[in-house]
């Protein structure tokens, strides 16, 4: 099933799905070209839980999650970055339940990117802010945070090593490519926190959005090469001399939806700017051009 209408009208809304004996998963409905079918909520263990990216402001989705916990003592909401379909629901959610709010730093940007859910969440206010290694714990799970900036430079996974899982955000999606959208969003960075993942043994990871991904180390290979192929095609581009960010997502991603040439952009300026790091590349206002 690939019709954007079809997934969204067969999506789980409001249901809890037991998607492994420690995760389970509410589905919020705020479906888009960027968000997939919409935000992924993970609870984690039974009896005691925590519950990752409590997901956007939307009453219907923080009742149908607080019906999923009913019973169950919610003793953290773990946070892995705050843009506004991760974070917002989760003062709701404390104060429904008296947990506490834990994860990425609080991050508050002017964003002008072109999804509506991009934004930075200004009401994010974290009771503990982890740093990469920290962990939470309750009976039978551990979350451990892994700092991985790029997508956005607050953003953190949460290893669940008595599942050898990772729920991956925004930096590893098994239904697309993730944005890096500059200022904040740092290609150099987000290479390097793909990487970072070569070096685990992670079974599966849990992105916020879209499905399981049951081959995590293949599809990290195959991003990084996705990403090396994008920054060959810009070389190549301006190889015929120089050009605009516009110029050259016409052209590289002539076969995309065009509602989605705008975020295109910002990836394509994210490795112009890695490029012009490593003196490969200069511009002169909008255009851009090899340096001799």
């Amino acid at each position: 099933m690939s019709d954007p209408a079809e997934l969204v009208a067969a999506a789980p809304y409001g249901r809890v799905e037991t998607l492994a004996p420690l995760v389970r998963r509410v589905l919020a409905r705020n479906p888009s070209p960027f968000t997939y079918t919409g935000t992924g909520t993970y609870i984690v263990g039974t009896g005691t839980v925590a519950i990752i990216d409590p997901g956007p402001d939307d009453a219907d989705h923080i009742a149908a999650l607080l019906d999923a916990v009913a019973g169950e003592t919610v003793s953290h909401i773990v946070i892995t970055h705050t843009h506004r379909d991760h974070s917002p629901a989760a003062p709701a959610v404390k104060a429904a339940t008296g947990a506490i709010v834990v994860g990425c730093a609080r991050l508050v940007l002017d964003d002008a990117g072109p999804r509506a859910d991009a934004g930075f969440d200004r009401t994010y206010d974290p009771d503990t802010v982890l740093a990469d290694g920290d962990s939470v714990s309750g009976p039978g799970w551990t979350l451990t945070a892994l700092h991985t900036p790029g997508h956005t430079s607050n953003h953190l996974c949460f290893a669940l090593p008595e599942a050898r899982a990772l729920f991956s955000g925004d930096h590893v999606m098994g239904w697309s490519t993730t944005v890096v959208s500059p200022p904040d969003g740092d290609m150099a960075a987000y290479m390097a926190s793909l990487r970072l993942l070569l070096d685990r043994d992670d079974a599966v990871y849990y992105p916020t959005h879209g499905a399981p991904v049951t081959e995590p180390q293949r599809l990290v290979r195959g991003l990084i090469t996705h990403r090396k192929q994008r920054e060959n095609q810009i070389v190549k581009s301006l190889g015929d001399g120089p050009k605009s960010v516009p110029d050259m997502v016409a052209t590289m991603y002539a076969s995309v939806d065009p509602r989605l040439h705008p975020a295109a952009g910002l990836s394509v300026t994210a490795h112009l700017i890695d490029l012009r790091a490593r003196g490969i590349v200069a511009n002169d206002g909008d255009a851009w051009a090899l340096v001799a």
